[in-house]
């Protein structure tokens, strides 16, 4: 049913989703509404903490009804959240979630940006927030969003009255923008940013608030409005045969990782913002009411203005070239306005406008998807008119090439001209991955110290084309960065970005190897070429007090693409030890030590990810009972495969498997992480595993949210979720049951287990249960009362049924080892009671 499920989320958004993937091309609709936009000199930016914490409904109606250019800034890419859709966590969690917010703003109009500030997981005060990121660093990052994006409004996610009562991560969005305002227009703060950009004063605050924030429908009606404004976002855009919430809908559905995929709405819907800092508005006053959102805001926009509303007023939707003249002329007017950040913002719209009127269309393909430094890429131009307009191809420029190409060619109606060029790769190109990724981050920030790049949703492309044209006698220069074009029988045309990368790259087969044991294990290398002929070897970096055999292995890959498979013995020590390993190919004496990751999702674009290759490897002293496990998946998560590390047999069970008979054969069975609220059969099926447990069986339930459980009873006896959780991974962990047999077979397990966690103890906490359950550990965050509810165990008939918000999911990817010995118990619960252990 999940499968199933994904599927139809996927198919919501397929036509965006090709989108996504390929140049973007305009009809005439599309291009009357950038006409539209191009004629509103206004901005709005929205400013909030998480990919999908940002309003769609509201964004869309500022970019689409309002027609203001509309910026989301996410303080952070969400990499601290979790994966419905695949496995990657952390930092690849965090390129997913970065490119499903491109996807969401090309469905709903906006423009996205981000902060430096990494997101560490949950968080329950701003305190603690802005003490793990680095305030002043953030701060700074929203002044510079400001400042380069200068919006006239600006629009708070959340409430910056409120710490503690949610997300510290949201509140202190609220709290750094309200900041924020009031220092951007200061010269004396953050002035090497001037060097870049000049000071900027937005007029006016808002907080977008709702009934959500007052606890209740009934509650919002008897608020004080005095300084709320609303808009009715339901309005309907007859151009896109949707309405605005619709779109909404679409956008916030691109948000696929994290389960946001969701029905589209229609009607009349109010939306709310409240009045905080600025200009004061009176009732029913326009947001922008005192801001000058015309051309006349600019010097030399009143001439610029006459042409374009000409334009807009009597716009031919059949055939909209008939409009080139005028755009031509204003796009000359254009160039000499004083105002820098008009004129490039509004350049850059016109010019795609021009583009789109005249159908013009440009391309650059490369033969390859990518391509390592000093390599040759052959590469393939489209250039066509599909207008009457007369339009020469005076040149272009190649990004790697330092003098331009001569053409002179005029552009017939509808005859396409086909040029093939041969680039070198420089030999000091960047590789092609995110740049908040080049340099180690710490907990709370990415390190990125090029103030260009702070803040931009991608890196931008190293190997472009400048095509430099004469438009009825009116030069303009296009950019077009340089793509992959290819089909499939299966899918037909399809695009990938064109992508620099290492002459070599190595991938080790797990990212965590356990030794439950002092026994030597064998560790795959897989080693992929770049280019051609490949010749060079490989060696191990280890830590001290382990073996690895033999020192070198040669490697010779002839074609690009191609893998070699190398195979290393691993000796651990004696007595417990962990440390990291790491490949490291030498070619032509230059060493190469990154992985190269590729994520592939039709809903974004295919993303390269460049990370150093390393494992950790962990000498640990475990025992363990039992072996064959059976394992119900649920959101996604690695455990399987960890549980096989230290020597299970572990064999996935699906839905429509779980009968009585199949899960007899298990010695443990394991639930998935929220594998009860997005699996639908198991309101069906669990009976079954009550009864695995009733007649001997040993279940081992991970966490679940309080929210959208499938079945009606979690439990055999009374258990109720909430939303505890304890966020300090450093947390202290008190053992309530120091002699329970779980804390003692086969392992015992002792204050030293809870050591070298990441990012949380648990989450979703029982906060209620029956007298049946035994609560196993304690512990809390700082403030807090303590919280019982993370290890509970029932003896249920002849077995047990333990219920764990324990955040085994994170802790065994990063190798932690006292979770493995902590679970390595609670699969080893006998079946029957045995007599209490002695400390």
């Amino acid at each position: 049913m999940y499968q199933l499920r994904l599927c139809l989320l996927l198919l919501v958004s397929t036509f965006f989703s090709l989108q996504a993937q390929q140049p973007k091309t305009y009809n005439s609709s599309e291009i009357y509404e950038a006409v539209q936009k191009l004629n509103v000199l206004g901005s709005v930016l929205y400013i909030a903490a998480h990919p999908d914490d940002e309003n769609t409904r509201l964004i869309s109606y500022m970019s689409n009804e309002v027609k203001a250019r509309t910026a989301y800034l996410s303080l952070t890419r969400g990499d601290g959240g979790q994966n419905l859709i695949g496995p990657e966590i952390r930092e690849l969690l965090g390129v997913i979630r970065t490119q499903e917010l491109l996807a969401a703003r090309r469905v709903d109009g906006g423009e996205q940006r981000f902060s430096r500030a990494n997101d560490f997981g949950y968080s329950k005060h701003p305190d603690e927030t802005l003490e793990i990121w680095n305030k002043n660093e953030v701060l700074a990052d929203v002044v510079w969003a400001i400042r380069t994006f200068k919006p006239d409004i600006i629009i708070n996610r959340f409430d910056h009255r409120s710490p503690g009562k949610t997300h510290g991560h949201h509140t202190a969005s609220a709290m750094l923008s309200m900041e924020a305002f009031d220092l951007a227009n200061d010269a004396t703060k953050y002035p090497s940013q001037l060097e870049l950009t000049k000071t900027w004063q937005p007029k006016r605050v808002f907080f977008n608030t709702s009934w959500w924030f007052y606890g209740s429908q009934e509650k919002f009606e008897k608020a004080n409005k005095t300084n709320m404004h609303s808009f009715d976002i339901g309005v309907y855009y007859p151009s896109k045969g949707m309405s605005n919430n619709e779109v909404a809908a679409i956008a916030s559905s691109q948000h696929l990782c994290q389960g946001f995929g969701r029905l589209s709405q229609r009607g009349s819907q109010q939306e709310y913002i409240e009045f905080l800092k600025g200009d004061p508005l009176k009732k029913n006053e326009d947001i922008f009411s005192g801001i000058d959102v015309t051309w006349n805001r600019v010097e030399g926009g009143k001439a610029i203005e006459a042409i374009l509303k000409t334009v807009e007023n009597n716009f031919n939707f059949k055939n909209p070239e008939t409009h080139l003249p005028q755009l031509l002329e204003a796009y000359k007017l254009l160039q000499n306005i004083k105002d820098e950040h008009w004129k490039t913002v509004k350049t850059k719209e016109l010019k795609t406008i021009i583009e789109a009127c005249a159908g013009l269309y440009l391309e650059v393909s490369a033969k390859s998807p990518n391509a390592a430094p000093n390599s040759q890429v052959t590469l393939d131009m489209e250039v066509l008119n599909r207008s009457k307009a007369n339009i020469d191809l005076v040149s272009y420029n190649l990004s790697t090439m330092s003098n331009g190409i001569s053409k002179n060619m005029n552009l017939s109606s509808n005859q396409k001209l086909n040029f093939e060029e041969s680039i070198t790769i420089p030999s000091n190109s960047a590789y092609t991955t995110p740049y908040w990724l080049n340099k180690k981050s710490t907990l709370g920030m990415y390190n990125v110290k090029d103030q260009n790049l702070i803040g931009l949703p991608e890196t931008p492309r190293a190997v472009f084309v400048d095509f430099n044209l004469l438009i009825e006698g009116t030069p303009i220069s296009i950019k077009k960065p340089v793509v992959y074009r290819y089909s499939k029988p299966d899918k037909g045309e399809l695009y990938r970005p064109f992508e620099i990368i290492p002459v070599v790259s190595a991938s080790i087969s797990d990212k965590v190897f356990i030794f439950e044991n002092d026994e030597q294990k064998e560790i795959e290398i897989t080693v992929k070429a770049g280019k051609n002929n490949i010749d060079g070897y490989v060696q191990m970096a280890y830590p001290q007090g382990w073996e690895v055999f033999p020192e070198k292995q040669k490697i010779e890959i002839v074609n690009k693409g191609d893998i070699q498979k190398v195979v290393f013995t691993i000796i651990p020590p004696k007595n417990q030890s962990e440390g990291l390993i790491t490949p490291m190919v030498n070619v032509n004496g230059e060493f190469y030590t990154d992985e190269l990751i590729e994520i592939d999702y039709a809903h974004i674009p295919f993303q390269t990810v460049l990370m150093p290759s390393e494992s950790k490897v962990v000498r640990l002293n475990i025992e363990k009972r039992g072996n064959n496990i059976g394992y119900i998946e649920g959101a996604g998560d690695v455990v399987p495969e960890s549980l096989r590390q230290i020597g299970y047999t572990v064999t996935t069970i699906k839905p429509e498997q779980i009968s009585p008979e199949n899960l007899s054969n298990f010695d443990a069975i394991v639930m998935g992480i929220r594998a009860y609220n997005i699996v639908e059969e198991l309101k069906f099926k669990q009976k079954f595993l009550l009864d695995y447990v009733k007649e001997g069986g040993n279940l081992i339930v991970q966490y679940n949210t309080n929210r959208g459980i499938k079945v009606d009873q979690l439990a055999p006896f009374d258990l109720q979720l909430s939303r505890d959780r304890v966020t300090d991974e450093n947390a202290a962990v008190k053992i309530l049951e120091p002699n329970h047999p779980i804390l003692n077979f086969p392992n015992k397990i002792t204050d030293k287990d809870f050591e070298g966690w990441v990012q949380e103890r648990g989450l979703y906490f029982p906060n209620k249960w029956s007298k049946e359950f035994t609560p196993l550990l304690a512990s809390n965050d700082k403030g807090e009362g303590s919280k019982k509810g993370s290890l509970l165990v029932a003896k249920y008939g002849k077995g047990n049924y333990i219920y764990t918000g324990l955040s085994f999911f994170r802790e065994f990817p990063a190798g932690v080892s006292g979770a493995y010995r902590i679970f390595a118990n609670l699969l080893s619960a006998e079946k029957a009671d045995k007599p209490s252990f002695k400390n």
